[in-house]
């Protein structure tokens, strides 16, 4: 994902919410949200076809895990792993986020992956460029990750928060936040020059990655994008453990495809 807020406890009906983008290159294959078999477990994932990890995912016990790169262009290395691995690796191993995150390879470009146990247990972000190599406890509250450090406050992540604490607060059920959220995950507009970061990329590109709905247009074909938004996710898991997942595609000529959804049973 390239944008993520999520409210861990923060209404009773609902007590996980999460509200996702992912950003790609159009031309880098990849298939939407599905079960299939990574190891001995199944999971509910898109997938990366060139690397074959992906981005946002979860087991049918529970635990979860979503992924962004951190933008620091002075630093990417063409030879890194890929960081989808890294997704593909929480959800099929066991152990706590401590133990996880002590046992991660070095090497990989800059990275944010927030971890979720089974049921009520812990959350947690890890990142290569974390002030400590060691992961931060998240508490309850509304949360927000991009292209940098856990809350940030980029205007993209600050007015997805918003829209998520403020769509909580006004639906009355799951179908009204989940429509909320997905038109929150599509507004289009870019943030004011005076409020952009400043990460290396050069002022009309901060522009161009400015929205929460990226769109990128290719210089050989302006009706089609290059780069962008390519899937927005919701997830909800409701007071008695039931779980929603829906997501939505789009394709690099801007039309939206049919949601995709899934819903999991409350674990036993």
């Amino acid at each position: 994902m390239c944008l993520a807020a999520f409210a861990l406890n923060a209404d009773p009906r609902f007590p996980v919410v999460i509200a996702a983008n992912r950003d790609e290159f159009f031309a880098r294959p990849a298939a939407p949200m599905a079960w299939w078999r990574a190891g001995e477990v199944d999971v509910l994932a898109g997938r990366d076809l060139q690397a074959g990890g992906t981005w946002f995912g979860l087991t049918r016990a529970g635990r979860l895990a979503l992924l962004t790169n951190v933008r620091e262009p002075e630093r990417q290395r063409p030879d890194a792993p890929s960081r989808g691995a890294l997704v593909l690796d929480w959800l099929t191993r066991t152990e706590p986020a401590a133990a996880f995150a002590a046992s991660l390879a070095q090497g990989y470009n800059g990275f944010n992956l927030i971890t979720a146990e089974p049921g009520d247990g812990p959350w947690h972000w890890i990142s290569n460029r974390a002030p400590a190599p060691v992961p931060v406890l998240l508490g309850p509250g509304v949360h927000g990750l991009s292209n940098a450090a856990l809350d940030t406050p980029w205007p993209k992540t600050e007015g997805l928060k918003a829209d998520l604490a403020r769509a909580l607060a006004v639906s009355a059920d799951e179908e009204a936040l989940v429509d909320r959220l997905f038109a929150a995950l599509a507004r289009p507009e870019p943030a004011p020059d005076a409020q952009l970061p400043d990460t290396g990329v050069g002022l009309l590109r901060e522009r161009l990655l400015s929205p929460r709905f990226v769109r990128i247009p290719h210089p050989d074909d302006p009706g089609r994008a290059r780069y962008g938004t390519r899937c927005s996710t919701v997830l909800v898991r409701h007071a008695d453990g039931r779980v929603l997942v829906a997501e939505r595609s789009v394709t690099a000529d801007g039309s939206w495809l049919p949601a995709v959804v899934h819903r999991l049973p409350a674990q036993r």
